[in-house]
């Protein structure tokens, strides 16, 4: 395969990543705030391989390219590690409410409706053990792979 098929090839494994994701959103899984976040370095990868087929310039963009699927696998290591409680995740989505003790009744009431229902910190869905946040951060890792590959084989 030439490096522009492979990039080609990375940007359609990003595309399929980002349908599955709305497809398990469709399915009921309402994503949390960092699985969309996730999601924005896949649309970048996306873009990237329609400027390697625009243009033809394959080494510059796939190190674009690369280090999108990088990013997503970064955000995506970092939800595994928020869900396996090694580290804490952004307050506002992994059930903080902030300094109870300063907080008037009205202002706690206000602060728990107003509170995201789906959490950052809690595996909504698994398969072989891997929540979707550790399937993306393996399938990232492959796509910044082959976006890697499109480099070393670039025209």
């Amino acid at each position: 395969m030439t490096g522009r098929q492979i990039c080609y090839l990375a940007g359609a494994g990003s595309a399929f990543l980002l349908i599955a994701a709305l497809g398990f959103q469709a399915a009921g899984y309402a994503p949390c705030e960092l699985c969309i976040l996730q999601r924005w370095p896949h649309v970048a990868a996306v873009v990237v391989a329609a400027l390697v087929w625009l243009t033809g310039r394959v080494r510059a963009l796939a190190v674009l390219g690369m280090v999108a699927a990088g990013a997503a696998m970064g955000f995506a290591l970092y939800h595994v590690g928020v869900e396996m409680t090694w580290w804490a995740g952004p307050a506002h989505c992994s059930g903080g409410v902030g300094d109870l003790t300063r907080l008037s009744t009205a202002e706690l009431m206000t602060r728990l409706q107003s509170a995201p229902v789906v959490r950052c910190d809690e595996i909504a869905w698994s398969f072989l053990g891997l929540s979707m946040a550790a399937w993306n951060a393996l399938l990232s890792a492959g796509l910044a792979g082959l976006w890697a590959i499109g480099t070393r084989r670039g025209a």
